[in-house]
Protein backbone atom coordinates (compact mmCIF):
# COMPACT_ATOMS: atom_id res chain seq x y z
CA UNK A 1 0.00 0.00 0.00
CA UNK A 2 1.39 3.65 -0.86
CA UNK A 3 0.62 6.76 0.81
CA UNK A 4 -0.17 9.84 -0.67
CA UNK A 5 3.99 11.51 -0.18
CA UNK A 6 4.99 8.05 -1.21
CA UNK A 7 2.62 8.27 -4.41
CA UNK A 8 4.51 11.52 -4.85
CA UNK A 9 7.74 9.71 -5.66
CA UNK A 10 6.48 8.06 -8.51
CA UNK A 11 4.19 10.53 -10.31
CA UNK A 12 5.75 13.77 -11.28
CA UNK A 13 2.06 15.16 -10.70
CA UNK A 14 0.77 17.71 -8.77
CA UNK A 15 -2.01 19.74 -7.84
CA UNK A 16 -4.70 19.88 -9.09
CA UNK A 17 -3.50 17.43 -11.47
CA UNK A 18 -2.45 14.51 -9.14
CA UNK A 19 -5.60 11.80 -9.61
CA UNK A 20 -4.81 9.25 -7.55
CA UNK A 21 -4.65 9.08 -3.77
CA UNK A 22 -3.66 5.90 -2.54
CA UNK A 23 -2.40 2.71 -3.70
CA UNK A 24 -4.29 -0.27 -1.93
CA UNK A 25 -2.59 -2.79 -3.92
CA UNK A 26 0.65 -3.47 -5.95
CA UNK A 27 2.78 -6.33 -7.48
CA UNK A 28 5.29 -5.28 -9.12
CA UNK A 29 5.97 -6.72 -12.99
CA UNK A 30 2.22 -7.66 -12.81
CA UNK A 31 -1.31 -5.33 -11.53
CA UNK A 32 -1.92 -2.17 -9.30
CA UNK A 33 -5.31 -0.97 -7.55
CA UNK A 34 -5.23 2.98 -6.79
CA UNK A 35 -8.15 4.67 -5.64
CA UNK A 36 -9.48 8.36 -5.84
CA UNK A 37 -11.76 9.78 -3.60
CA UNK A 38 -13.88 12.40 -5.57
CA UNK A 39 -15.18 15.78 -3.47
CA UNK A 40 -16.97 18.40 -4.76
CA UNK A 41 -14.53 20.56 -3.74
CA UNK A 42 -12.48 19.44 -6.90
CA UNK A 43 -11.98 22.39 -9.55
CA UNK A 44 -13.31 20.57 -12.22
CA UNK A 45 -16.53 20.98 -11.11
CA UNK A 46 -17.16 24.73 -11.49
CA UNK A 47 -17.63 24.07 -15.20
CA UNK A 48 -18.22 20.40 -14.93
CA UNK A 49 -21.40 21.00 -14.87
CA UNK A 50 -21.98 23.54 -12.58
CA UNK A 51 -25.51 22.53 -11.91
CA UNK A 52 -25.16 18.49 -12.59
CA UNK A 53 -21.11 17.89 -11.36
CA UNK A 54 -19.97 15.07 -13.55
CA UNK A 55 -16.31 13.99 -13.08
CA UNK A 56 -15.01 14.46 -16.88
CA UNK A 57 -14.11 11.10 -18.45
CA UNK A 58 -10.44 12.18 -19.79
CA UNK A 59 -9.87 12.69 -15.86
CA UNK A 60 -11.10 8.94 -15.52
CA UNK A 61 -8.66 8.03 -18.09
CA UNK A 62 -5.37 10.50 -16.65
CA UNK A 63 -6.01 8.79 -13.63
CA UNK A 64 -5.98 5.38 -15.23
CA UNK A 65 -2.79 6.23 -16.82
CA UNK A 66 -1.31 7.63 -13.30
CA UNK A 67 -1.91 4.37 -11.56
CA UNK A 68 -0.09 2.74 -14.90
CA UNK A 69 2.83 4.85 -14.10
CA UNK A 70 3.21 4.21 -10.47
CA UNK A 71 2.94 0.53 -11.61
CA UNK A 72 5.62 1.26 -14.46
CA UNK A 73 8.19 2.87 -12.20
CA UNK A 74 7.86 0.81 -8.89
CA UNK A 75 8.16 -2.18 -11.42
CA UNK A 76 11.39 -0.78 -13.19
CA UNK A 77 12.98 0.40 -9.51
CA UNK A 78 13.21 4.04 -10.82
CA UNK A 79 11.37 7.28 -9.95
CA UNK A 80 10.95 10.42 -12.18
CA UNK A 81 13.85 11.85 -9.94
CA UNK A 82 16.07 9.18 -12.04
CA UNK A 83 15.75 11.57 -15.44
CA UNK A 84 12.59 9.28 -16.66
CA UNK A 85 8.94 10.33 -17.77
CA UNK A 86 5.93 7.91 -18.14
CA UNK A 87 4.31 9.34 -21.57
CA UNK A 88 0.80 8.59 -22.97
CA UNK A 89 1.64 6.30 -25.87
CA UNK A 90 -2.20 5.24 -26.86
CA UNK A 91 -5.33 4.38 -26.06
CA UNK A 92 -7.91 2.13 -27.42
CA UNK A 93 -10.97 0.34 -26.46
CA UNK A 94 -12.03 3.13 -24.12
CA UNK A 95 -15.53 2.53 -22.79
CA UNK A 96 -17.87 4.68 -20.46
CA UNK A 97 -20.41 2.72 -18.48
CA UNK A 98 -21.37 5.37 -15.42
CA UNK A 99 -21.48 9.02 -14.47
CA UNK A 100 -18.78 9.31 -11.51
CA UNK A 101 -20.30 11.82 -9.32
CA UNK A 102 -19.24 13.97 -6.14
CA UNK A 103 -18.81 11.55 -3.35
CA UNK A 104 -17.63 8.46 -5.27
CA UNK A 105 -14.53 6.64 -4.24
CA UNK A 106 -13.56 5.11 -7.67
CA UNK A 107 -10.98 1.96 -7.97
CA UNK A 108 -8.45 1.89 -10.53
CA UNK A 109 -7.20 -1.81 -11.28
CA UNK A 110 -4.78 -2.18 -13.82
CA UNK A 111 -2.31 -4.83 -15.42
CA UNK A 112 0.62 -4.98 -17.74
CA UNK A 113 -0.32 -6.82 -20.79
CA UNK A 114 3.60 -6.21 -22.79
CA UNK A 115 6.41 -4.49 -22.81
CA UNK A 116 8.42 -3.70 -25.92
CA UNK A 117 11.02 -1.25 -26.37
CA UNK A 118 9.90 0.97 -23.65
CA UNK A 119 6.31 1.14 -24.79
CA UNK A 120 4.17 -0.47 -22.03
CA UNK A 121 0.62 -2.14 -22.46
CA UNK A 122 -1.85 -2.06 -19.83
CA UNK A 123 -5.53 -3.16 -19.76
CA UNK A 124 -7.26 -1.00 -17.00
CA UNK A 125 -10.87 -0.27 -15.37
CA UNK A 126 -12.54 1.82 -13.38
CA UNK A 127 -15.46 1.02 -10.78
CA UNK A 128 -17.12 2.71 -8.08
CA UNK A 129 -19.16 0.55 -5.25
CA UNK A 130 -18.27 -3.03 -7.62
CA UNK A 131 -19.51 -1.38 -10.59
CA UNK A 132 -17.74 -0.82 -13.96
CA UNK A 133 -17.07 2.91 -14.58
CA UNK A 134 -14.54 2.94 -17.53
CA UNK A 135 -12.33 0.40 -19.44
CA UNK A 136 -9.51 1.37 -21.51
CA UNK A 137 -5.93 -0.10 -22.89
CA UNK A 138 -3.40 2.04 -22.22
CA UNK A 139 -0.38 2.37 -23.43
CA UNK A 140 2.46 4.48 -21.81
CA UNK A 141 6.25 4.95 -23.17
CA UNK A 142 9.02 5.55 -20.40
CA UNK A 143 11.41 8.09 -22.07
CA UNK A 144 14.42 9.90 -20.63
CA UNK A 145 13.31 13.45 -19.71
CA UNK A 146 15.59 16.13 -21.91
Amino acid sequence: MLDILEIKKYLPHRYPFLLIDRVVELVEGESIVALKNVSINEEVFQGHFPNFPVFPGVMLIEAMAQACGVLGFKTMDKTPEDGSIYLFAGIDKVRFKRQVVPGDQVFFEAKIVSVKRGIWKFDCVATVDGQLVTSATIMCADRPVA
